[in-house]
This record gives structure tokens, sequence and C-alpha cells, in this order.
């Protein structure tokens, strides 16, 4: 039990390994408070667990895109890039950085676009999906928060397709994306919507978020709005999710 309670806490479900490490007496495991705590605390973070979102693509690298494009009508690439179209007319020769770019949806996408694209994602499995592409420069397993913190090139164009919905507070990852941006450059994504608050976690187990709210992050960092438009990303249950795809660009 005690073993069972250290894979789910690596896993990130804390509610799992809550339950292993509450059933053993306090004799037998020395640390099972301290283990209770940090399962505590992954419940109370604003953001989705790396361990989490790990494992979970971990698991359906295999099948992802057949997954994503038949059952769940997976269209955040292509309505990213429509939206480029729309905000940056005529690109070309961009050197591009994808967060969280699993198997490389986006990345094929946005192609004819780039001089070069990176990727970052925290499965293993995923990053081997897209190096299998051959579309990549450069590939890296890597929290997205962490990694831009971290520095390094800059970009022309950063997309994150169905990737900010492991984050609920985002004002991170924004700060990360406007360092690592060139004059000029702009920040495509989609998120899930939310209509109250600032954001919120759902039922599934991603974020949502409202305009207002990546509004007032995005004047934080320094990125003005370029375009906010309503969409469905994806399906959830046979139903579209209502989303946004938003275009932020750094001055210059």
């Amino acid at each position: 039990r005690y073993l069972a309670g250290c894979a789910w806490l690596a896993a990130g479900e804390a509610d799992r390994a809550i339950d292993a490490f509450a059933s053993l007496d306090e004799a037998d495991a020395p640390d099972r408070n301290a283990k209770i705590a940090e399962a505590e605390a992954i419940k109370t973070r604003p953001r989705s667990d790396a361990g989490y979102v790990r494992h979970l693509f971990d698991q359906f690298s295999a099948d992802y895109d057949a997954r994503m494009r038949h059952q769940l009508r997976y269209q955040a690439p292509e309505i990213l890039r429509e939206l480029a179209n729309l905000v940056m007319p005529g690109a070309a020769g961009l050197v591009v950085l994808d967060l969280g770019c699993g198997t490389g949806l986006a990345g094929e996408v946005f192609a004819d676009l780039a001089a070069a694209i990176d990727g970052i994602d925290l499965s293993p499995a995923m990053i081997a999906k897209a190096q299998a592409r051959g579309l990549y420069r450069h590939l890296g397993v890597a929290d997205i928060e962490s990694a831009l913190a971290a520095g390094g090139e800059d970009y022309d164009l950063v997309i994150a397709a169905d990737t900010l919905v492991y984050l609920g507070d985002l004002a991170a990852t924004f700060a990360g994306v406007a360092r690592r941006l060139r004059p000029g450059g702009a920040f495509l994504f989609t998120v899930e919507r939310e209509d109250a608050g600032d954001f919120v976690l759902g039922p599934k187990r991603r974020w949502r978020h409202s305009e207002v709210y990546l509004r007032t992050v995005s004047e934080a960092v320094g990125l003005d709005v370029s375009g906010i438009v309503a969409c469905a990303p994806r399906t959830e249950a046979n139903q579209p999710v209502e989303g946004l795809a938003v275009a932020l660009r750094k001055a210059g």
C-alpha cells in the first residue's frame, strides 16, 4: 500500500495517494503524514501536477492522434493557423516554439510558415512521436514554465494548442513567453472558456480561463491583444467544448 501510494503520488493522483497512505499505520510508515501533506499540496496548486500530465500523455501517446482527431474532433492547430492568417498575413520564415507540442500535430500545421520549429512537452513518449515526424529542429522533455524561465533562443512565434488547459494561473507562462519573443513576435494559443472569475478547474481536470483574465495577465507582462475569437478546439461526449483562440503580440 505504501508503494502504491508513492506511485499514485508520482503520477499526480492526489486523492488515490491519500487513500493509500491513510490506510497505513504511522508505525509502519513513519513518513505517512508527510506523504499525505505532499498529496494535499498537489490539490491546492493553481495548475495540474506535472507528474499527472506526464503520466496521462505517456499513456495516450500510442493512439493519441487517432483519438484526438477522430473521437474528439480536435482542431486546435487548424484554428490557430486560421488566426495566424488573420493577425500575421504573409508571415514566413519564422522561428517557432511549440509549447506542449505533443506528437507534433501543431508543428505539422505550422511547418510551411517556419524556418525552424522547436518543441517542448512533459511526456517523453509524446516527444518520441514528435521526433518521428522529422519537423522539429530541437525537442525537449520539460515543464513549459521552467523551460521558458530558463532562457534560451528568442522566437518570432510561440504556439500552444490545447496546452494551457493544464495550467490555471498563467502569469509565469505569459511572462516566460514575453521574455522569449522577439520584438513584434506573436503568441497564439487556445484555452477552454470560463465566463466568471479568472480560472477554474473543470470536471475533466482541465482548467478554463476567462477573457477578462487573459487580457489582464497579458497586459501585466507587456503583451498586446491582437485578437480573441470564440472557437471549439475539440469535443467532449460529442458536444463542442467552448473555447477561445487568442493572439498576443510583443511590441516592436
